[in-house]
C-alpha cells in the first residue's frame, strides 16, 4: 500500500511545483536579457524626452458654473414648475452633454468668428484644400465652404473641450484646451455665456410654443362654450324651463319642497287638535288646558265655591225653604250655569279648531298632488336642459382652466429665471497645461520598464536554444555531467585548461567524475564525443576529457573521427598526414598512424587526408576492429566524432562506440536539433551516457553549478 501512495504523492508534489510561479526563473530570465530591458526603457525615456520637449505647449483655460436642479421660484405656480429630485443624475448627466454638444460648440465658433483666428489656420487650410480635391478643380460654393470650415472646426473644439464635474456638488467646471492662453480663456468664457444664453432661449422658446398652443386652444374653447350657452338658453326659452340658479330646483319644485313642509305641519296641528277634541268630548270637558286655564272659569268657581260654603254654613240654621237660604240656592245654581256655559264655549272653540286644521290638511295634499304632477313633467323635460346645462358648464371650466394657465404662462415666462450661473471665469493661465515632463518621463520610464520586460520574456519564449543545463536535461532527458562555463575574450581553452584552479579546468575535471560512475566497470572503454550541430565545443571537450582521464594514470587515445571537417590536430598541434582514412582504407598500420602527446598515457590518431565518402568507410567492419584492437592496448578509447545532423556519420561510429556523450553550446543548439539528434542516436542503438553543456555563461546565469570558486587567473584563500 505504501508503495503505492509514495508514486501517488510524488506526482501531486510534482504539480503543485509546475503550478507554482517561480520568480528565481523569471529573475533568471531578466537578467540573462538585461541590457535588453535597460536599452528599451532608455529608448522609451527618450523619444519620450525628445516628444515633450518638440510638443507645442498646451494652455488650459476654465470656468465654472453652477447647475441648479431648479430655478429660484419667483413665481410659482402649481404643475408649472418641475417636481423631480434635486438630486436626479439624469438631469445632471444630461446637462454635461448639452455642454458637449454640435450647437453650442457651433455658436461659441459665430460669437468669437474662430474660423478666422490665426491659431486655427492650418486646419481651414486642409478643409479648403479637401474642398478643392472633391471638387476636382470646380469652384465651389461659399455657403458650402463655409459649411465645411464650420464643421471641421466644430471637430476641433469639442476635441480640446473637456467638462469636469466637482465630485459631491453642483458644479462643473468647462476646460478648453489651446496653445494660445489668451484663446483657451475666450473660448471657456464664450462657453459659459453660450450655454446661459441657450439654456434661457430653450426657456422662452418653450413658453412662446405653450403660449401660442394655448391661444389657439382659447379660441376653440371660446367657441364652444358660446355654442353651448345658445343651445341652453333656446332650449329653456322653447320648454318655458325658468332656472332660478346653478344647482338649485326649479319654481315648482321648490313649491313642492314648501307645501311638503307645510303639511307636515298642518298634519302635527290636526293631530293636536283632534287630540284635544277627543279629550273634549270623551267628560264634561272640565279637564280640558283651557279650562283650566280660563280666568272667568276659575273666577266663577271661587264665586261658587264661597256660596256653597256659606249654604252650608246657613244650613244648620235656617231651612233650605228659607229667603235667604233660596237666594244663596240661586246664586250657586246661576254660577254652575255660567261655568258650564264657558265651558260650552270651549268645547266649541276646540272642535272647530280641529275643523279648521282638519281641512287646512286637506287642502294641502290636495295642491301636493297637483304639484307632483307638474314636477314630474319639468323633470322629463328637463333631462335635456341638464345636458345642456352640464355642457355648457364643462365648456366654462375648460376656457377659466385654459385662460388662468395661459396667464401663468405669461407671467412665468417673463421674469427669466435661470437655474444656471457663473462662479468663476477663465483667465488666461501662465503655465503650460502640457507636455508635463516630470510625469511624461515617469510614465515613459513605466512603461519603457514595462515593454522591456515584455521584451525580454518574448524573447525567451521565442528563444529556441538550450540556455542552462535544468534546461538541457528536460529536453533530452539525459543526465548532465557538466556544464564548462564561457571563456573571457582572449582567453583560449589551453591557457584555461592550465590554470588548474580555473572553473573551466574543475569543470571538465566534474565530467571526468561522472564517467568514473556513468557503468559498472568506471569508464567506459570507448566514447563518443558528438553533437548535434557544427562548432558546439565537442572536439574540445574530446581534448580536454583525454588529457584529464590521462591525468588519472589511464592510458587514453584520442582519435579523431571527423573525417569532414576535423580539428583534433588543430588543437594538439600533431600532423595529419597520415590517421583514420588511412587506418580504415587499408592503408597504414597502428603504429604508422598512432602519435604521441608529451603526456605519456595520451596518444592521438588524427583524422588523416580527408576521404570522399565517409560514411562507407565507417560502414565496414575495419572501424569494429580498429576500436577491439585499440581497447587491448589501451584503457580508454575518446573518438571526437561529426555532428549528428545532417551526416551519416555519428550514427555509425555511436553505434560501434561503448557509450556515446552529447556535446550542447549554451545559447546556441536549438531545442529541436537536439531532440532530432537524440532520436537518430537512438535509433542507431547508441548507449547515450549523458550531455555535456558548453560556453555556459556563469557571470550571466548566476552561480548554482559548482564553478565560482576558481576562477580562472583568480588566486585561492
Amino acid at each position: 500500500m505504501n508503495a503505492v501512495v509514495e508514486p501517488i504523492e510524488s506526482l501531486r508534489q510534482e504539480s503543485r511545483d509546475d503550478d507554482e510561479i517561480n520568480l528565481l526563473e523569471y529573475w533568471r530570465i531578466l537578467r540573462e536579457r538585461q541590457w535588453w530591458v535597460i536599452g528599451t526603457a532608455f529608448a522609451v525615456v527618450f523619444l519620450t524626452l525628445v516628444f515633450t520637449l518638440l510638443a507645442t505647449p498646451i494652455y488650459r483655460a476654465g470656468s465654472t458654473l453652477q447647475i441648479e436642479r431648479d430655478t429660484m421660484k419667483i413665481v410659482e405656480f402649481e404643475g408649472l414648475q418641475p417636481t423631480e429630485s434635486p438630486m436626479d443624475r439624469d438631469f445632471y448627466q444630461t446637462q454635461y452633454e448639452l455642454l458637449k454638444s454640435r450647437s453650442l460648440a457651433r455658436r461659441v465658433i459665430q460669437d468669437l468668428r474662430l474660423v478666422a483666428n490665426k491659431e486655427f489656420e492650418k486646419d481651414m487650410a486642409k478643409v479648403d484644400e479637401t474642398l478643392a480635391d472633391k471638387a476636382n478643380g470646380q469652384a465651389v460654393a461659399a455657403s458650402a465652404r463655409q459649411q465645411a470650415r464650420e464643421a471641421a472646426l466644430i471637430e476641433i473644439v469639442l476635441e480640446s473641450l473637456s467638462i469636469e464635474p466637482v465630485r459631491n456638488s453642483r458644479l462643473v467646471r468647462v476646460n478648453f484646451d489651446s496653445a494660445d492662453p489668451a484663446l483657451a480663456a475666450r473660448v471657456a468664457n464664450a462657453y459659459a455665456e453660450g450655454f446661459i444664453a441657450s439654456n434661457l432661449e430653450r426657456r422662452f422658446d418653450a413658453s412662446s410654443y405653450a403660449k401660442k398652443y394655448l391661444e389657439e386652444r382659447l379660441a376653440q374653447l371660446k367657441g364652444k362654450l358660446e355654442d353651448s350657452e345658445k343651445d341652453l338658453v333656446a332650449f329653456s326659452e322653447a320648454e318655458r324651463i325658468v332656472s332660478v340658479g346653478d344647482d338649485k330646483p326649479s319654481l315648482d319644485a321648490q313649491n313642492l319642497s314648501d307645501l311638503n313642509a307645510a303639511l307636515a305641519a298642518a298634519q302635527g296641528a290636526r293631530i293636536k287638535a283632534e287630540a284635544t277634541w277627543a279629550q273634549a268630548s270623551a267628560g264634561n270637558g272640565m279637564g280640558l288646558p283651557q279650562v283650566v286655564a280660563n280666568l272667568l272659569i276659575q273666577k266663577l268657581r271661587e264665586q261658587r265655591s264661597t256660596l256653597l260654603a256659606e249654604y252650608q254654613n246657613n244650613l244648620g240654621t235656617y231651612k233650605a225653604d228659607y229667603p235667604n237660604m233660596v237666594q244663596l240656592k240661586n246664586q250657586i245654581d246661576e254660577a254652575d250655569r255660567q261655568i258650564n256655559v264657558e265651558v260650552g264655549n270651549i268645547r266649541d272653540a276646540v272642535r272647530s279648531e280641529y275643523q279648521a286644521a282638519l281641512a287646512q290638511e286637506t287642502l294641502l295634499r290636495e295642491r301636493i298632488t297637483g304639484l307632483k304632477g307638474d314636477v314630474l313633467d319639468l323633470q322629463s323635460r328637463s333631462i335635456q336642459y341638464n345636458i345642456l346645462r352640464r355642457e355648457a358648464e364643462t365648456n366654462r371650466q375648460l376656457y377659466d382652466a385654459v385662460m388662468q394657465r395661459y396667464k401663468e404662462i405669461g407671467v412665468a415666462g417673463g421674469v427669466g429665471a435661470n437655474n444656471i450661473s457663473v462662479i468663476d471665469r477663465a483667465i488666461a493661465p501662465e503655465k503650460a497645461n502640457s507636455p508635463r515632463k516630470l510625469l511624461n518621463l515617469a510614465v515613459g520610464m513605466l512603461l519603457g520598464g514595462f515593454l522591456g520586460v515584455l521584451l525580454a520574456f518574448l524573447m525567451h519564449h521565442l528563444d529556441n536554444t538550450v540556455h542552462d543545463a535544468k534546461a538541457l536535461e528536460a529536453i533530452t532527458g539525459l543526465p548532465v555531467l557538466g556544464a564548462i562555463p564561457r571563456l573571457e575574450q582572449g582567453v583560449t581553452p589551453a591557457q584555461a585548461a592550465g590554470d588548474l584552479r580555473s572553473a573551466f579546468a574543475e569543470a571538465y575535471r566534474s565530467v571526468r567524475t561522472a564517467l568514473q560512475f556513468a557503468t559498472v566497470h568506471g569508464l567506459p572503454r570507448s566514447l563518443l564525443i558528438t553533437s548535434a550541430s557544427p562548432a558546439e565545443g565537442k572536439s574540445t571537450t574530446a581534448h580536454e576529457l583525454a588529457r584529464n582521464i590521462a591525468q588519472l594514470g589511464k592510458s587514453v587515445v584520442l582519435i579523431d573521427a571527423d573525417l569532414r571537417n576535423p580539428s583534433v590536430h588543430k588543437v594538439t598541434g600533431l600532423s595529419s598526414a597520415l590517421g583514420l582514412s588511412n587506418l580504415l582504407a587499408g592503408a597504414s598500420k597502428l603504429g604508422d598512424v598512432l602519435q604521441h602527446l608529451p603526456h605519456d598515457k595520451l596518444s592521438v590518431i588524427t583524422s588523416g587526408p580527408l576521404p570522399p565518402n565517409p560514411p562507407e568507410l565507417l560502414a565496414g567492419t575495419a572501424l569494429s576492429d580498429l576500436l577491439a584492437q585499440l581497447r587491448e592496448q589501451f584503457d580508454m578509447v575518446i573518438l571526437d566524432g561529426p555532428p549528428v545532423l545532417g551526416l551519416a556519420d555519428a550514427p555509425l561510429l555511436a553505434n560501434q562506440a561503448e557509450a556515446t556523450v552529447l556535446v550542447a553550446a549554451a545559447d546556441d543548439t536549438r531545442n529541436d536539433c537536439l531532440k532530432t539528434a537524440q532520436q537518430r542516436l537512438k535509433a542507431a542503438r547508441a548507449r547515450l551516457l549523458g550531455a555535456v553543456l558548453t560556453r555556459f555563461d556563469l557571470k550571466r546565469q548566476g552561480a548554482g553549478y559548482g564553478y565560482t570558486y576558481y576562477a580562472y587567473g583568480g588566486s585561492s584563500d
